[in-house]
């Protein structure tokens, strides 16, 4: 059986915790990054100490004190050892065990019979109490105890000292018997004393401890802090760098885009000047040179088919191959050759297997038309335009020089407005990588040359 679904409000409030949950857990760890080493060692310190402390106190330990009452007795404490008496004092008479055997000697004399207990005496000892008497050695006496004495009669016989001896030695085991009776008696009413003095209630305290993990779970968290704070803090630099590569990806692209505008609208701007004033020398050559007209036409129809199509897919890309380029700027010559006549006279140098290279487009385009308006167009005798390509430490070079008046010289000298344009668009496409150089031509003129990496592209021969 499947588990029943959780319903629609436990559902949104688990969601909410766990949103709580990890919008506190970036503020924690934002909050890590921010302090310093030094600040988060000082505070661990802090908070290590605190733990130990705090699992001391309420409410992480408490003491229950309560009073326990005892019914069994409790073992009476040892004795002390026995105070040994002064040299000089007399001795006091030990007290008789009666746990072990007691001999007696018993002599008659002439007074009576006399029953003395006897000091370290074997029992064959009471035996022979007679001969012993007889011999009259009465041997070493105990005086731990008193001896009996019983009288004889005048003139009495052997049955009546016999007689007298059993009535002396049943005597004796009655005081015998007696004193053990009275030591029992004695001993227990001492043991029931003392279980009674041993009996009653007792103090007793019980310590529970709930703070014992206080010291573990604090160094936990020291230890997950200095992780956190080490990954956090990656992942942070790292969102940061993102941003700022995604901020700068978008300013570059806006600042393309905005080259590429100004691009587009000096374009537009060239374009149809440069379109209706061909058109209108096709007029006119078509009725003082109609050979000459129908050439100047075919090079404006080469030069429309080449750079309309191409013009979205240069703003497109950014780049395309110099044969484009190239196809756009060799007709474009050609109708300025009929429009100059004898005044223009043009040089293109690119190898075949630079035709394939990569070059940012409408760029030659722009510094041919500058060399002709600026440079050779005032000057009254015209001059050369030369297109050369090659490749210089590993980079391709393009070059557009000219024998006009020189950089700057020309009364129609423009604002250098396109040349900045020029740069920024380069700057945006190869960074450091590429550069602009202007320089002086000899024996006039200057020469403009653009420098970008050499990367090759597959060339499809854009012209007829």
């Amino acid at each position: 059986m499947n588990a029943a679904p959780l319903s629609p409000t436990i559902y949104a409030r688990w969601q909410s915790f766990a949103k709580a949950v990890v919008a506190g857990f970036h503020v924690y760890a934002s909050w890590l990054v921010s302090i310093s080493w030094r600040r988060f060692v000082v505070l661990s310190l802090a908070l290590i100490i605190a733990a130990n402390i705090l699992q001391d106190l309420p409410p992480f330990t408490w003491r229950i004190n309560e009073q326990v009452l005892f019914d069994e007795p409790v073992s009476p404490p040892e004795p002390a050892e026995p105070h040994t008496p002064p040299s000089n004092s007399k001795p006091a008479k030990p007290v008789p065990k009666l746990d072990k055997p007691i001999h007696f000697e018993i002599s008659i004399d002439d007074k009576g019979v006399r029953i003395t207990p006897r000091k370290g005496a074997a029992p064959a000892a009471a035996a022979s109490a007679g001969a012993s008497a007889a011999s009259g050695n009465e041997g070493e006496m105990d005086d731990s105890m008193p001896g009996v004495r019983i009288a004889l009669p005048q003139g009495a016989n052997t049955e009546e000292i016999r007689g007298a001896i059993e009535e002396a030695q049943q005597s004796i085991e009655e005081s015998v018997k007696d004193a053990r009776e009275a030591a029992q008696q004695a001993a227990r009413e001492a043991k029931d004393a003392v279980r009674e003095a041993t009996r009653g209630t007792r103090h007793r305290t019980t310590v529970i401890r709930l703070g014992d993990f206080l010291q573990n779970l604090s160094v936990l968290l020291v230890l997950a802090s200095a992780v956190i704070k080490v990954t956090y803090k990656g992942r942070i630099q790292a969102e940061v760098k993102a941003a700022q590569a995604t901020e700068t990806a978008e300013a570059e692209s806006l600042k393309r885009q905005v080259v590429e505008a100004r691009m587009a609208a000096m374009q537009a701007q060239v374009e149809p000047h440069f379109l209706f004033n061909t058109l209108a020398s096709i007029d006119h050559l078509i009725e003082t040179d109609p050979a000459r007209a129908s050439t100047m036409q075919k090079n404006l129809i080469a030069l429309l088919r080449a750079s309309m199509p191409t013009m979205r897919e240069a703003n497109a890309s950014g780049v395309r191959d110099l044969g484009r380029e190239l196809a756009v700027i060799k007709p474009y010559l050609e109708i300025l050759k009929v429009r100059m006549e004898e005044r223009l006279h043009t040089v293109i140098d690119v190898p075949d297997g630079l035709l394939s290279a990569e070059f940012p487009p409408m760029m030659m385009q722009s510094l041919v038309e500058n060399a002709i308006k600026h440079g050779l167009e005032p000057k009254a005798e015209g001059g050369t335009l030369t297109v050369k390509a090659e490749i210089l430490h590993g980079k391709l070079a393009v070059s557009v020089a000219d024998t006009g008046l020189g950089f700057g010289r020309a009364a129609t000298a423009g604002t250098g407005v396109g040349l900045a344009n020029i740069r920024e668009r380069l700057n945006l496409l190869y960074g450091a990588k590429a550069a602009v150089s202007i320089t002086e031509n000899q024996p006039s003129g200057c020469v403009v040359c653009i420098t970008v990496p050499y990367r090759s592209r597959g060339y499809e021969g854009a012209h007829a």
